[in-house]
């Protein structure tokens, strides 16, 4: 059975501030990943007008051979060794796909989001999935301020950071009961591994994965708030353009 699980996400911004906040700090982490040959290649960023409706799309590639135990990197063909990310960008809607050029068919990550002001996560069907769906579906509530992220970093818990610009936090104690202004990210996300005897194993493990990357990644967007808060889609937009410049100049060293 394919592992199912929506997670939501409050957090103590608008709906249209999420959206900088989450851009600035996808670019901001691909050039933390990024170097000597790996992390992130960006293919493409582009917007779309289509039959799946209008926003940005992006295409990039994560080379993850490094982080993987060397015996794995040596003995494993490249494409084993590569994240294939599309995403469709219609905020207050995303679907973002991952798969694996090795397992083809067999691997699939699937993320639907829907962004939501004014919701301290409540909705039982942010994302209008369908009734089988709902019935094999487990939500989780992720809290960036109290839940621990494996790899703790003092400069990004949201229990001690205050924004000099918005004055927002710290977050402590029952924060998203009474936090202005306030948004949730309801993120269903599908989980497919097809290998006989490691399916439902794997599929454990990607969910482990992907809540420490929501947790951890929520908790860098609110500590950044003073950096993100102010700038423009442009802004953002003209960002991109240098990280992935930047990106191609230092995948090359």
């Amino acid at each position: 059975m394919v592992a199912i699980k929506e997670y939501r996400i409050t957090n103590n911004c608008t709906v249209e501030e999420y959206q900088v906040a989450q851009l600035y700090a996808v670019a901001q982490a691909s050039k933390n990943e990024t170097g000597g040959g790996e992390g992130v290649e960006v293919r493409k960023n582009e917007p779309y007008d289509d039959d799946k409706g209008k926003g940005q799309y992006t295409y990039k590639v994560y080379h993850l051979a490094s982080r993987l135990p060397s015996y794995i990197s040596k003995i494993a063909p490249a494409s084993a060794l590569e994240l294939h990310e599309e995403a469709w960008n219609g905020y207050p809607y995303c679907k973002t796909v991952l798969t694996n050029p090795f397992m083809g068919k067999n691997f699939k990550i699937i993320y639907e989001t829907q962004h939501v002001g004014n919701d301290r996560g409540q909705l039982e069907n942010a994302l209008n999935a369908p009734p089988e769906v709902l019935k094999n579906r487990k939500v989780v509530h992720i809290d960036v301020a109290n839940d621990k992220p494996d790899k703790y970093k003092p400069e990004e818990d949201p229990t001690k950071f205050k924004s000099t610009k918005t004055e927002r936090g710290p977050l402590q104690g029952e924060w998203m009961k009474t936090c202005e202004p306030v948004m949730t990210c309801y993120k269903l996300v599908t989980a497919e591994f097809i290998w006989f005897g490691m399916q439902g194993l794997v599929e454990t493990f990607i969910h482990k994965t992907v809540l420490q990357l929501f947790l951890s990644f929520h908790r860098q967007l609110f500590c950044w708030t003073d950096q993100w808060y102010g700038m423009t889609i442009q802004d953002i937009r003209d960002l991109e353009a240098q990280t992935a410049k930047e990106l191609e100049e230092v995948s090359h060293l």
